[in-house]
C-alpha cells in the first residue's frame, strides 16, 4: 500500500527521496482535505504553515537535522505499514 506523505515545500530533497521510495507526496496545505500517513515539516517554524489548525492523527515529523534517509526511517517506524 502506497504511503501518502505531506511534505513542506521547502524540503525538496526529502520530497524527492520519499517519492523515489514510492510514496505519494502532497503539499502540507492539503492535509485538511486528504488522508495522510505522515506530515513532514522543516521545524524552522512549526506554525508557519498553520500546522496548529490541521486535525490529523498522522505523525508529524520534524525534519530539522535529519537526512532524507533518516526521515524515511522515521516514517517507516511511526506508520508501521
Amino acid at each position: 500500500m502506497e504511503r501518502v506523505i505531506a511534505v513542506e515545500d521547502n524540503l525538496t530533497p526529502v520530497r524527492d527521496f520519499l517519492a523515489a521510495q514510492g510514496c505519494q507526496i502532497i503539499a502540507v496545505e492539503r492535509v485538511k482535505d486528504t488522508r495522510v500517513d505522515a506530515v513532514v515539516i522543516s521545524g524552522a517554524d512549526q506554525n508557519l504553515m498553520g500546522m496548529e489548525d490541521i486535525d490529523t492523527k498522522a505523525p508529524v515529523i520534524d525534519a530539522r537535522g535529519l537526512s532524507p534517509q533518516d526521515v524515511w526511517i522515521e516514517i517507516q517506524q511511526r506508520t508501521l505499514m
